[in-house]
């Protein structure tokens, strides 16, 4: 599933009190302190997504894990505004120069350019991509590799890219 050529539809302003239960969950898995309140709260559809906007930015996506990768439940990850909104230390790789400008082109990341993985990550997982030298977040993608694996191989994919800068849901409402 690529977020490419997708349009936002059935977004609706919500309160707190019914997206609840996600931002909790977000908070958990990724040791978040924000609770959005006073943030314009929307849900809508992307595409295969299920999003959760705040101030008009999708911060969070829920997707189903492909059948490929492992069973096919519902996971729920920041995306990248959300990575940059609350600068998150997990599930991540950072890559070398080299990979970004074809990680920027929604290219799946090849383990040759990957140069540090977080240890907790597992095949199947949803993990970003990162910029090695200033941290920046460049993509969202599934792990096609667990950390070790990742870390130790010079050939094939290691992660099938998802969401990168630049793509449609990068760009709604800019």
């Amino acid at each position: 599933m690529n977020v490419a050529a997708r349009k936002v539809k059935k977004r609706k302003p919500v309160r707190i009190k019914v997206v609840r239960k996600l931002v909790e969950r977000i908070q958990e898995d990724f040791e978040i302190e924000d609770n959005l309140d006073g943030a314009f709260l929307e849900i809508a559809e992307f595409g295969e997504l299920q999003l959760l906007l705040a101030d008009k930015e999708p911060i969070v996506m829920t997707l189903k894990r492909p059948k490929d990768l492992g069973s096919e439940e519902e996971i729920t990850f920041p995306t990248l505004r959300g990575i940059l909104r609350w600068d998150l230390g997990k599930r991540w790789c950072a890559v070398d120069r080299g990979a970004i400008p074809f990680l920027m082109n929604g290219a799946d990341c090849m383990a040759a350019g990957i140069q540090i993985v977080d240890p907790i990550i597992e095949r199947g997982d949803l993990v970003w991509v990162r910029d090695e030298e200033h941290g920046k977040p460049i993509a969202i993608g599934w792990a096609l590799m667990d950390a070790e694996t990742m870390d130790n191989s010079t050939k094939g994919k290691s992660i099938r890219t998802i969401h990168w800068i630049g793509d449609d849901l990068w760009s709604i409402d800019k």
